[in-house]
């Protein structure tokens, strides 16, 4: 097979980047004013590129070569709103690839400079929407690959194992008071998360329920609670970066999911500042959006009189969100009130 032995040199070097990273870590919050119940944060920010996707983008970068659909001259191209791009970005220096980048205008700068740091090139468009037409043009014009994350995500991780991030929880969780969590909350961007999450806990026959949170002015909460919902109308988008979709993408399976929260931005913003005070370092927004949802469901167990551990993703690192999220003029601005949700927060951790 022509490029065989370059293919097999490049699943080797993203194989022996993978050895030399070790396992994010597990980050045990007490919660005194809720004795018997546990939160743990999956820390994904100490990943190479600094987020869960960098899992996304190895998985990706795995399975085209696998399937032969990327050589040594081809361009490879994404549609992403910052994140993925960049740990892709990573993956395409690694093999010494041409990368590009489809990005919404209103992507956060920091994360434009990783891109460019990591070699990759931007390539903004205005209207979000227009994303993955504008990804599959420039791979035609390129004799290029579209990566395409909102396709494969959900295929191109191992669900039953092979160190997913499901497998690394229920690992490190072991040894804990609960190593059986109650409840996993994590995010939906592509979906391919929440997939394998929620497919590996069925798999391993554990009692552990899985519950997406979502921003309000997203797609998917509205597909989990009716199917016939695959869109949401023009101008109808989250501040959010990295979760919630204006359309249902191929890779999010509601029926691996046991319950989903929308979210209100202003709220994820608030936790998000209240959980960087406790840790004494910044997180990103969607972490905020995780958080809220964890609030719910422990106070529910509270009430219900329920012990047991609540298991969330630290998404990534809030450095990137600097001239956006923790900017107060910015949040003005947008007319946003985080400080409500900041105290309620803050008040899970007293």
């Amino acid at each position: 097979m022509k490029n065989r032995g370059w293919r097999a040199d490049a699943v080797r070097r993203i194989e022996a980047d993978f050895n030399r990273s070790a396992d994010t870590h597990l980050i045990r919050l007490d919660l005194p004013r809720f004795p018997g119940i546990t939160l743990y944060l999956k820390d994904e920010s100490s990943h190479p590129t600094g987020s869960l996707k960098h899992r996304l983008a190895r998985s990706l970068f795995l399975y085209a070569l696998c399937n032969a659909w990327i050589g040594p001259e081809t361009c490879v191209i994404e549609a992403s709103s910052g994140s993925t791009a960049v740990s892709e970005a990573y993956f395409a220096r690694m093999l010494g690839l041409r990368f590009i980048a489809v990005v919404p205008a209103a992507t956060a700068a920091p994360k434009l400079e990783a891109i460019r740091f990591y070699g990759g090139e931007i390539h903004a468009v205005d209207d979000p929407r227009t994303v993955y037409d504008v990804a599959v043009r420039l791979a035609a014009e390129t004799g290029g690959y579209y990566l395409d994350q909102f396709t494969y995500a959900e295929r191109a991780t191992d669900w039953r194992g092979n160190n997913n991030i499901a497998e690394s929880i229920f690992a490190q969780m072991a040894e804990e008071e609960h190593p059986v969590p109650s409840w996993v909350v994590c995010g939906a961007g592509t979906g391919g998360t929440s997939a394998t999450i929620g497919r590996f806990i069925r798999y391993q026959r554990r009692a552990t329920r899985l519950c997406v949170a979502d921003p309000v002015n997203s797609v998917f909460h509205r597909h989990f609670e009716d199917r016939g919902v695959t869109a949401l109308p023009e101008g109808c988008a989250s501040c959010i970066e990295g979760i919630g979709r204006p359309r249902v993408e191929p890779s999010f399976v509601p029926s691996v999911i046991d319950r989903m929260m929308a979210v209100e931005d202003a709220d994820s913003l608030g936790a998000m500042r209240a959980l960087s005070d406790r840790l004494g370092r910044r997180v990103g927004g969607s972490t905020g959006t995780n958080l809220i949802a964890c609030a719910a469901l422990i106070e529910e167990m509270a009430v219900a009189g329920e012990t047991g551990s609540v298991v969330t993703l630290l998404c990534d690192g809030g450095e990137r969100y600097e001239c956006t999220y923790y900017d107060d003029a910015w949040l003005d601005q947008q007319r946003i009130d985080w400080r409500p949700a900041h105290a309620r927060i803050a008040a899970l951790f007293a």
